[in-house]
């Protein structure tokens, strides 16, 4: 088999570092200076670049294109959903009929309120949290991936760990952020409900929230086990800690009420984006009433809460 051609896309690239850093808009989309490409076109689960290369895209976007690319009833549907407007900083009828669909689906979603991704939506489940809780401090999976919020930008370091030394240290998975929010951050491995516990046992008194990805979707589809999941609802129950599931990967495809209804549990919270609308701008915090009911009147509007109308009717369809 030939090697396949990046000319365009290798002279593309070194046009687009004029503007861009590395070239692109996203890391995960640098591949290398000689091996980034450029898509021109797609359909269904293939991929086309700049040199008609075809690919097929086997994660479909890292996840949120379920029905595939230039699907005919999403575009349809996006064609009619551009008649009613754009993005209002009001309300409309559609964004309870979206939310009487997802609850259908989850349990645990009683209400539901919008953001635009997947970041912003996990960034308002901790803030509810927190305000629920009035606790500062929260515990994540070793591995997890729940956007680019500094909230969230923490691991552990094994490319040099020696098991034999202990626990691996916490860092920052990007520069720019800072140390201090590490301090209100545990990490914990998954599957070890014995583990969790002795942190819970310790900390419980700070900690306000536990946010797991059950299904590790940057660390090879790593899952949780059913029996670690329920153990990790009994022990939030336990010790009064908020848990928040992020189906950011996971809601409506792993089952159609994601993996809480594969484990059979219900969080506190949980997050779903863009899978919701096939790929279109749009996120969820769900979650039980009386956590949802922390979100009050005032403060500062912002336009993170703000959604496109048109993203709002592709999910009611």
């Amino acid at each position: 088999m030939s090697k396949r051609s990046l000319e365009k896309s290798n002279k593309h690239f070194k046009k687009a570092l004029k503007k861009l850093p590395l070239g692109v808009t996203s890391n995960f989309r640098y591949w290398g200076d000689d091996e980034t490409i450029y898509i021109k076109r797609a359909l269904g689960c293939r991929l086309w670049d700049l040199d008609d290369n075809e690919y097929i895209d086997y994660r479909l976007a890292y996840g949120p294109y379920i029905l595939g690319y230039a699907d005919e009833r999403v575009d349809q549907a996006a064609r009619e959903g551009m008649d009613i407007g754009g993005v209002f900083a009001l309300a409309t009828e559609l964004e309870y009929e979206v939310a009487q669909k997802i609850s259908s689906m989850v349990p645990s979603a009683e209400l539901v309120r919008y953001s635009n991704s997947g970041t912003e939506a996990v960034m308002a489940a901790l803030r509810v949290a927190r305000a629920y809780s009035k606790r500062d401090e929260y515990i994540m999976i070793e591995g997890g991936y729940h956007g680019v919020s500094d909230s969230v930008l923490w691991d552990v370091d094994i490319d040099d760990w020696d098991p034999q030394s202990g626990p691996p240290e916490k860092i920052s998975s990007s520069h720019g952020v800072p140390d201090k929010i590490g301090d209100m951050v545990t990490l914990v491995p998954l599957n070890d409900a014995n583990k969790l516990e002795d942190v819970l046992k310790k900390k419980h008194g700070d900690i306000g929230a536990l946010l797991i990805e059950p299904i590790l979707g940057n660390c090879c589809s790593i899952s949780a086990t059913q029996e670690y999941m329920q153990a990790v609802r009994s022990l939030c129950d336990k010790y009064d800690v908020v848990l928040i599931i992020d189906e950011v990967k996971t809601g409506f495809r792993v089952a159609k009420g994601g993996v809480q209804e594969l484990f059979g549990i219900e969080a506190d919270l949980c997050t779903f984006a863009k899978s919701i609308a096939n790929g279109y701008p749009i996120s969820a915090i769900c979650g039980k009433e009386e956590l949802m009911r922390s979100i009050k009147y005032g403060g500062r509007a912002s336009w993170w809460n703000f959604h496109s109308a048109l993203s709002c009717y592709l999910c009611s369809q």
